[in-house]
């Protein structure tokens, strides 16, 4: 990866990342761990439509 590649420190996913986890506690980190799983769950939806609608209109034109 090449530093344009990577997100810049003011992203919230960088801040995100980059957060210190020693200060919370176990149920704080199942919640954040069940909110995340849900993000990751939204986010791989969100790209499997993308690629979905990619391949349709990939066929649709090369008919």
């Amino acid at each position: 990866m090449t530093d344009a590649d990577e997100p810049r420190p003011s992203e919230p996913l960088t801040r995100l990342l980059r957060e210190d986890l020693d200060p919370l506690s176990v149920a704080e980190l199942d919640a954040r761990i069940a909110a995340l799983t849900g993000e990751i769950a939204r986010c791989e939806s969100k790209k499997n439509a993308a690629v979905s609608h990619r391949a349709n209109a990939d066929a649709l034109f090369k008919k």
